[in-house]
């Protein structure tokens, strides 16, 4: 992004977005850079090192930790505390993704940062999409998106039993979309909350940490399963 560029984005973002709102948005993004960050020393964790690998008990642990940060509400005081909940429910997330990791590795290493590089300039667009967007524009999503989650959700319970090939790439893709849309309504939402007097940036970055972790791993099997399919075609 050059000078001048930055320059106009910085005044157009200043101009539109009241200040309450920004510094908000700026809080969330750094718990999110955090939980990003987190995440990743996790997932080294299971990949590279024997310490811990991904399992039913860091399963437990990352939904425990997590039901902590959101059970525990927020009084202006007890913000360490909260941030080392959300810094555990991420490493631990981070864990849980190893497996897929590994996974695309065997295939090909180079597609991890490809598809990192691919989910940062989709949550990317979508957020500033939000954030740019007439007030409001695309809280109508919220419903359409969870009637979604659930047809995901059954797709899902139906391949259990089914086995499909069709079915798994529909769950992806749908999912890829789904994801997609939950950073439009998620970031907006969180403006709205600000608005509202919800000053709770830590919990408000989970939503869009799950929302790129979703993207995140759809887009690595994506590409790992076109990887494999173009080295079939080519044997």
């Amino acid at each position: 992004m050059s000078a001048t560029t930055f320059r106009s984005f910085a005044r157009s973002f200043g101009s539109k977005i009241e200040k309450p709102v920004r510094t908000h948005l700026v809080n969330v993004y750094a718990c999110l850079t955090v939980s990003m960050i987190s995440a990743a020393i996790g997932a080294y964790v299971h990949v590279f090192t024997n310490f811990l690998s991904a399992g039913l008990l860091t399963t437990l642990g990352a939904t425990g930790l997590l039901l902590a940060l959101m059970y525990t509400q927020d009084n202006g005081k007890n913000r360490s505390l909260r941030m080392s909940y959300l810094v555990g429910f991420t490493f631990f997330t981070g864990l849980g993704i190893g497996p897929v990791l590994e996974y695309v590795i065997h295939v090909d290493p180079s597609i991890i940062p490809t598809a990192f590089l691919a989910s940062t300039l989709v949550f990317t667009s979508f957020s500033l999409s939000a954030i740019f967007a007439e007030r409001g524009k695309w809280l109508y999503l919220g419903g359409t998106l969870m009637s979604l989650l659930s047809v995901l959700m059954c797709l899902s319970l139906a391949n259990l039993f089914l086995g499909s090939e069709l079915i798994f790439k529909s769950y992806l893709y749908l999912g890829l979309a789904i994801m997609s849309g939950f950073v439009l309504y998620d970031t907006q939402l969180i403006m709205e909350k600000r608005r509202a007097g919800d000053k709770d940036f830590i919990a408000h970055s989970v939503d869009l940490f799950v929302d790129f972790i979703g993207i995140f791993r759809r887009l690595l099997i994506i590409l790992a399963q076109k990887e494999q399919g173009s080295k079939k075609r080519k044997d």
